[in-house]
């Protein structure tokens, strides 16, 4: 067998393992009342949630299809079987999206695509969250890395951009950093969040070296993602609430919107906003002023530095900008 084979073959055992343990999660968190069947067996029922001829049955397919599916072969699977088999097993939207990613995955070679690589941040990009002046924005890509800031997500974020290493990753941080059950108010949710989306990612793109190494870094260091990874739960992130606790300003109720850019595949804009009037307006006002007045937050060993004209340079991060060069 040559590399290019080993590396195809490695690639269809992987996917049939994601696929299995996968759909069997799935199945086994459905009961039979709540898929609308009567539970046979009653007390004596030894099947943690749904038998697999109940999956057949709910999905319109023959047991010995829903078993080849099951145990990983999902090659050549219509779209409207899978559509069949995510109704069965009453999959959410991130759940429906990760098995047609899977399917995907499990497609001959030759038909199947890989993503490009997460481009670069442009100055276009860069000028959008500079005028974003009120509000936290950022830009990440999949993998969780924070590729660019505006002045007032700079300041919102800098325990999690206190690690010298760039570009500074929010799972990292939550998983390796023990500041972060600090900032994060509500770390477990941030934590179930992250390796979910961590898993979808992983199941649109297997093939993303970097992500591959960064799942292989928290399943080593922290037994807190090895549980998550192991159950196999996705993530969507597109809106939502943020309860943060900023060393300087203290509590922050905040909601979110992450918009992808149609043009930038893989990257994703992240605003941070509160309701006018509230306890987190005001202190997001108040996280603005130091650069207003040209006072440097000193906060995560004087990430935020003034220039002379007062302002916070905080731009492509691990690109800082300095005065001269704007």
């Amino acid at each position: 067998m040559d590399n290019q084979a080993g590396v195809r073959e490695a690639d269809r055992a992987g996917n049939r393992a994601e696929v299995r343990e996968f759909l069997v999660s799935r199945r086994e968190r459905i009961t039979p009342e709540q898929a609308g069947l009567p539970a046979y067996g009653g007390a004596n029922r030894r099947v943690k949630g749904l038998r697999r001829e109940e999956v057949a049955l709910l999905a319109g397919v023959s047991v010995d299809y829903y078993v080849r599916m099951e145990r990983g072969n999902l090659a050549g699977t219509s779209d409207a079987v899978l559509g069949s088999l995510a109704t069965a097993l009453q999959l959410d939207d991130a759940e429906r999206e990760h098995l047609f990613d899977l399917a995907r995955a499990a497609q001959p070679a030759p038909t199947r695509q890989r993503r490009a690589v997460t481009p670069d941040v442009t100055d276009g990009i860069q000028r959008v969250l500079d005028a974003i002046t009120e509000a936290p924005a950022w830009v990440r890509n999949a993998r969780h890395d924070l590729l660019a800031t505006n002045r007032l997500a700079r300041a919102l974020y800098a325990p999690v951009l206190a690690d010298p290493r760039r570009p500074a990753n929010t799972a990292r941080f939550i998983y390796l950093d023990p500041a972060s059950r600090a900032f994060f108010a509500d770390w477990e949710r941030a934590a179930d969040d992250t390796a979910g989306m961590l898993r979808s990612e992983a199941g649109r793109n297997p093939h993303d070296r970097q992500l591959i190494e960064l799942i292989g870094e928290l399943s080593t260091r922290s037994a807190e993602f090895r549980t998550r990874w192991a159950a196999h739960n996705v993530r969507l992130h597109r809106t939502g609430r943020k309860r943060l606790h900023h060393p300087v300003i203290g509590a922050l109720d905040l909601t979110f919107e992450a918009m992808e850019f149609p043009s930038h595949p893989g990257l994703t804009l992240v605003v941070y906003t509160a309701p006018p009037g509230t306890p987190a307006a005001d202190g997001l006002r108040l996280l603005a002023e130091p650069s207003r007045n040209g006072l440097s937050l000193l906060v995560a060993g004087g990430q935020a530095e003034p220039d002379p004209a007062g302002d916070v340079l905080v731009g492509k991060v691990g690109r800082p900008r300095s005065a001269s060069s704007r």
